[in-house]
């Protein structure tokens, strides 16, 4: 898909690679030390995809990992690095780590990367609602990075599109409540959700049984309205999450409530969200101020059939936003459709972002 002329966000010159020993590493002159922890996960093979397409300046790099994948070798850029263990004493030296582990070891590992001098990005849930650490979305709220004491939080995928495309909007007429409905791909689960869809499908198909073994259900031509665990309210807390993060980096007088559905795509998150501003917002208007966003596509053309697909925003780092109309049953509502590569701009590209803001 053609991203168009969307505004990206802390984009870096190129820059030079040379050989140092066995590894070829980028180095300019303000190069920094990184690390990638949880390098050989689903997010953390993006992670280094998208260092070296935005040209991060690198003097050197670690990528680490548990047990199971220390020793192991992956790319990085045109060459292979050897993963490290996970551990703290691997952050010595290290000015910028892009975490993505699971929660209650960045509850661990992050301080201590943290009391080395480094600066956490840490994708996580571990440290996204804790009052001392910055929630960060470059397009929305950049001045924020500024605030971190050792450690910025990502946040949840779902939550990173959505207020990407309703940002323009609240500053233009001030949002009062959302109503959001995900369709999330399994690619948000992990690498080994994504296997389970393609080998499920081609047994279904095949007549062979085939049982689930990470998700609770099947899968495959099937919808599951259950993203992470239940909490006591009813609210899975994925859907929590979205309530709470949203309210933290785009204004916490917003009312939301979300319903969140797994569904059998592999890569790319679509919402259906309901909005109700405080002043009449048209939805001319509203593509106007959407089209001119920073990190936004807008694809809006129902008489060519031109809208958002995760099909088509797979690969991509921008929100694509379409489908924009007048909800007619309020005075000042608003219905879009926003769709958004999980991997890419809700987790990797967002905390390289992050670290862009950094320099």
């Amino acid at each position: 898909m053609d991203a168009g002329p969307a505004a990206v966000i802390g984009r870096q010159r190129p820059v030079a690679v040379q050989q140092h020993g066995r590894h070829s590493v980028m180095e300019e002159e303000m190069g920094k030390h990184v690390a990638v922890a949880g390098a050989t996960g689903a997010v953390g093979e993006v992670m280094r995809k998208v260092l070296i397409e935005r040209n991060f300046p690198i003097a050197s790099i670690k990528l680490l990992a548990s047990q199971r994948s220390a020793g192991k070798k992956v790319t990085f850029g045109d060459d292979e690095v050897e993963v490290e263990l996970l551990r703290p004493d691997a952050f010595e030296g290290v000015e910028i780590a892009l975490f993505s582990i699971p929660t209650e070891v960045s509850r661990q590992i992050a301080p201590e990367a943290a009391k080395r001098g480094c600066v956490v990005i840490d994708n996580s849930n571990a440290f996204r609602m804790d009052p001392g650490t910055p929630l960060v979305v470059p397009e929305v709220n950049p001045e924020k990075v500024a605030e971190h004491q050792g450690i910025i939080a990502n946040p949840n995928c779902s939550t990173i599109q959505m207020v990407v495309a309703l940002k323009p909007l609240h500053d233009a007429a001030r949002i009062k409540r959302v109503v959001v409905s995900t369709y999330q791909a399994v690619a948000g689960a992990g690498h080994r959700q994504i296997v389970e869809l393609r080998e499920q499908a081609r047994r279904l198909l095949a007549g062979e049984e085939s049982p689930p073994r990470y998700f609770p259900y099947q899968i495959a031509f099937n919808l599951i309205p259950q993203i992470d665990v239940f909490q006591p309210d009813g609210y899975t807390l994925e859907e929590t999450k979205m309530v709470n993060e949203t309210k933290k980096i785009l204004d916490p007088d917003i009312d939301v409530t979300a319903t969140c559905v797994r569904v059998p795509v592999f890569y790319g998150h679509s919402e259906a969200v309901n909005i109700e501003t405080e002043r009449k917002l048209s939805a001319e208007h509203a593509r106007g101020l959407l089209a001119d966003a920073p990190g936004v596509v807008l694809l809006d053309d129902p008489d060519q059939q031109r809208y958002p697909m995760p099909l088509k925003a797979a690969g991509h780092d921008e929100t694509f936003v379409g489908r924009v109309r007048e909800d007619t049953t309020v005075a000042n509502g608003l219905n879009l459709w926003v769709v958004s590569d999980s991997l890419r701009k809700g987790a990797a590209t967002n905390a390289v972002q992050i670290a862009e803001l950094l320099l």
